[in-house]
This record gives structure tokens, sequence and C-alpha cells, in this order.
């Protein structure tokens, strides 16, 4: 579960992480009412759940009870990349001597905690490890350890902190992993965080993800859900059991296995399509769960053909094939559907569906096939 800007500083604020002062507000009024009591100059911060909210024109600075009345009534209802903006965050202005970057996540393949920190803040880590990997300063945690002060300040100097910086930069970091670590985050991410010119260290801005799994410890997060906007889609896919993620193409994807789903959205983009989504069925490709998937894809008006591609290994394909005919009475489909069955008795589900095919419904030999088919069907 993402946390927004304002959620992810209050949260850290429980740990003791040093925030900007500011509040939530949800009406122009209630804008002004937070700069009035936090001082100018303040920043008002569109509160979506998406990057790139600076170039849009959602994040804006005030000197004054005018700007932010101006700034307040522009940023509100603003569609930043699909979301639109129902609140913002309001804090005090911070000045800025240098900019910072720390992050805790997980490292599955080694099963450690890992930290990243680096002296070049205020631009996406992507961005710093492609150009200057040198410049991220890695540390490996033991879950069973932890982080202690020690190992903070022998960090920050590796990261080449300034040294003014660096005790006050290694206290944050400790509260940082405690946040990480008790308050059961999959990251706790600060970006840029500030020194400021009068010699504090605090966090300007904060990306949290909770890891659902351990909801259980934490009743205090059914507030984080009240304000959760999720895609409708998504919606409908979880009340189904189906692993889906929504996205902004045009093909409609289907596909048994993580990695195959994976590999077909690539497919997909390879020939110059675009996905709709990502869904994984798992093992399971029988009537109810392929009806189902339909029924998510068809429900999205962007979507305008379907690439079911189907690998049985323990999952057989004349299995599928029943399935996807069941489902299809089922379910009246809008858009075009092109499959790719293979793999255990896949001769024996092709002549399943051979006398159902039409143009409406349609097999390729292979996933480039398939994905080169519904492409064009979906660019008709």
């Amino acid at each position: 579960m993402d946390l927004f800007e304002y959620q992810g500083k209050q949260y850290f604020a429980r740990y003791g992480i040093a925030v900007s002062p500011g509040g939530v507000a949800d009406t122009v009024e209630e804008a002004v009412a937070v700069a009035e009591r936090v001082g100018y100059p303040v920043v008002v911060k569109a509160q979506v759940k998406v990057g790139g909210r600076g170039k849009a024109g959602g994040v804006k600075l005030a000197d004054n009870v005018d700007e932010v009345r101006t700034h307040a009534g522009n940023i509100l209802g603003l569609d930043i990349k699909g979301h639109v903006v129902r609140r913002l965050w309001v804090e005090h202005a911070t000045d800025i001597a240098e900019e910072y970057y720390a992050s805790f996540t997980l490292d599955r393949p080694n099963k450690v905690h890992l930290g990243m920190l680096s002296a070049q803040g205020g631009v996406e880590i992507e961005v710093v490890a492609a150009e200057n990997p040198d410049a991220i300063a890695m540390l490996s945690i033991d879950p069973r350890l932890g982080l202690d002060l020690a190992t903070a300040r022998r960090w920050v100097a590796e990261a080449g902190l300034t040294m003014a910086a660096r005790e006050q930069a290694a206290e944050l970091l400790v509260h940082l992993y405690r946040c990480y670590e008790d308050g059961d985050c999959d990251l706790a991410e600060v970006n840029p965080l500030v020194f400021t010119p009068d010699g504090r260290v605090h966090a300007l801005d904060a990306k949290v993800s909770l890891d659902e799994n351990a909801s259980f410890r934490h009743p205090e997060w059914d507030e984080y859900r009240a304000t959760e906007t999720e895609d409708p889609r998504e919606k409908m896919a979880k009340e189904k059991g189906l692993n889906y993620i929504g996205l902004d193409g045009t093909v409609g994807i289907i596909a048994n296995g993580a990695g195959l789903a994976m590999s077909t959205l690539d497919v997909v983009n390879q020939v110059g399509g675009t996905a709709a989504n990502f869904l994984d069925i798992g093992g399971g490709a029988n009537a109810d769960v392929m009806a189902a998937a339909l029924e998510v894809i068809n429900a999205d008006p962007k979507v305008r053909a379907i690439f079911v591609n189907i690998f049985g290994g323990i999952t057989r394909v004349d299995e599928v094939a029943k399935g996807v005919l069941e489902a299809l009475s089922r379910v009246e489909i809008a858009s075009p559907i092109v499959l790719r069955l293979d793999g255990t008795n896949a001769t024996e589900g092709r002549a399943i569906l051979a006398p159902h095919l039409n143009d409406r419904l349609m097999t390729e030999p292979t996933m480039l096939d398939a994905a080169r088919r519904a492409v064009a069907l979906a660019n008709a």
C-alpha cells in the first residue's frame, strides 16, 4: 500500500524523523489557513501517487496569501498523469544548502535489508545509478542485527555527505531504518534529504510503501485505506481474486505465470503496441478464472484487442481451450481475442478451438505472431 506524501511524512514523524511543518488542505481556504499557521513562504504540493508533480504544475512556492489562493485553486482538480488532485499538502518552505538521497528496501535475493545513500539527491535514483553508480553507497543490513549509529556514521562518510551534516544524517538514518523495519515498510525513501544553511538535516519528501502482509499488526493503517483512490479495474480484479495491474495501453493481456505475463508485455511493446494491463491467472485457467479475467479486461474502455498467452505446463491446454469457450458463452466481449496456446496437450486444445475461430476469436502459433496480430487489431 503506497502512501501519499503527507501520510509518509506523518509516518516518519512517528519515528522521530524531522520533517517540514505543514498541513493537509482539501480546499483553497484550508490551504490559506495552513499557510498562515506554518508561516510564509510556503510550498503548495499536489497529493497524488505519481511522479512528475513539479513538471505538471503541481508544486508551487507561495510568498503570501494571494499566491496561496492562486496556486491552490490551480492545483486542486489538476490532472497529473491520469491522477486528479483532490488534496494538498502545504508546508513551510525550506532553504536548502545540499540535497541527499536515502532509502531502505528489501534485497530479496540476498535476504537482507538494503540501504541506499547518495550525496546526489533531488533527482531520480535511477538516473544517478545510470550516470554515476559510484555516487550511491549501498549498505546490506542483517535484519537480525539492524542498523546502529556507529554503522550509520561510517555509511554517511562513505557516501560523501558534507562533514557538518554527517552526525545528524546518521541519527536520522537510524530512525528511518526503525520506521522501515518496525513500521513494516516495503520501501522508506527520502528524496531529497536536505541539509539547510543553518545546519539542520530533515526529510523534505517522503515515499512510503507499506507491506500489506503486516496489516494485522497495524489497525491504524485503516485510515490510509480510506484515502486510497483505487483503480476500478484493479478493484474488480481484486474482488475476483486475480493478480492484475492496470496500465494505459490498448492491448489487454491474459497470461499464466508472472514471468510469462511480463514477457508478453515486453513483446507487445516490441512490436509497437501498448499493454492495457498485467494479468496473471496463475495455474488456473478453467472457465471461471478465464471468465473473470475476460470480464475485467472487457470493462476497460481503452482495450481494443485481447491477447491470451498460455503455456501449459501443469496446466493442460485442452482444458484452457474449453475454459475459453465456456467463458465466452458467459461474457459478451467487446474486443477481438488472439490466443497463443502452447505446451501440454496444445494440439488437442487447438483442435477444440478450431470450429469456433472467426474474426473475433483467432489463434497464432507463436507469441510474436500473436502479439503482432493483437497490436494490428488494436491499431485498426
